[in-house]
């Protein structure tokens, strides 16, 4: 039996290497063209076709997947002149693996749902090279049924699966797992740079939590840098910036006043506003150690 098309949008470092992934289990891609025409001339040698719109890629594909930067990029794909939405049919699904605000998912979802489609939120966890091996945590929502449909694909992606219920719980899930986890090592950065400042050694700062139940694997990511200079997360800055600010959105759509994210995303945003949103998350011990204000 011939595998289902897919149409992938945003052949960034993490799209690209899912397209890889699955062309090597013998799916048929078509993708849209992206700024770095790198992913796409890839994906075309190994045997996709490229669309010239996401409406051209939605009515050649059978399941739609997207992997793009933020809610107004998701929006302007699907929605947009020219968007998914005027190339959908009835039957198909369509995927956000991004990290996206949850009102925005399900304002999608209604649109695609009177077009007889379905969509799914589908947030990812590890890097590009676990998603050229098939190794991603995937946090998926929305309809059981389209869900169990595409499990067979979410599988030659994935390691690590998840059905997480109802239509953007996979967003909301993701949003609370990155605030947490930017909370953790903007907060550990400052507890190394403070440790310079008092003449303490890093690893043996590390050695001491991480001996208790603080230890985790965001400690270690922090720590290797700290100690060793070894970037093993490779997230940006301004990418965490994002996600903490969409957490507080979130929590604001909510009703809530979050009390604990306020200092993780004015650290962030004064980073990446400052011109070094490139940075990895790990190099913030850096900029710590540079921007640690002297009180007066």
């Amino acid at each position: 039996m011939s595998k289902q098309t897919i149409g992938f949008i945003g052949l960034g470092l993490m799209g690209r290497a899912m397209v890889e992934c699955l062309q090597k289990d013998g799916y048929p891609v078509v993708v849209l063209g992206h700024r770095d025409r790198s992913g796409v001339e890839a994906a075309v040698s190994r045997g996709g076709q490229e669309a010239q719109s996401a409406r051209d890629l939605a009515e050649r594909s059978d399941i739609v997947m997207l992997c793009v930067g933020t809610s107004d990029q998701v929006e302007s794909r699907i929605l947009g002149a020219g968007g998914v939405l005027e190339g959908t049919a009835a039957g198909q699904v369509v995927i956000d693996f991004g990290t996206s605000l949850p009102d925005s998912t399900l304002k999608i979802g209604a649109a695609l749902a009177e077009k007889g489609a379905t969509y799914l939120d589908a947030p990812l966890g590890r890097t590009p090279s676990h998603a050229k091996e098939g190794k991603l945590n995937i946090m998926c929502a929305g309809d059981k049924a389209a869900y169990d449909r595409v499990k067979p694909i979410l599988d030659t992606l994935g390691e690590n699966v998840f059905h997480l219920g109802k239509l953007g719980n996979g967003h909301t899930i993701k949003l609370i797992n990155n605030f947490f986890a930017m909370t953790t090592a903007c907060a550990l950065s400052e507890a190394f740079a403070l440790a310079d400042a008092a003449g303490i050694d890093r690893d043996a700062l590390h050695g001491v939590m991480a001996a208790g139940p603080l230890h985790s694997g965001m400690m270690d990511f922090i720590r290797n840098y700290a100690v060793e200079g070894k970037v093993d997360l490779a997230f940006s800055v301004a990418n965490a910036a994002k996600d903490v600010g969409y957490y507080r959105q979130m929590a604001d759509a909510l009703g809530l006043d979050s009390a604990m994210s306020g200092a993780a995303d004015a650290t962030l945003r004064r980073a990446r506003d400052g011109g070094e949103g490139d940075l990895m998350v790990p190099e913030m011990v850096d900029w710590m150690t540079r921007n640690l204000e002297k009180k007066t």
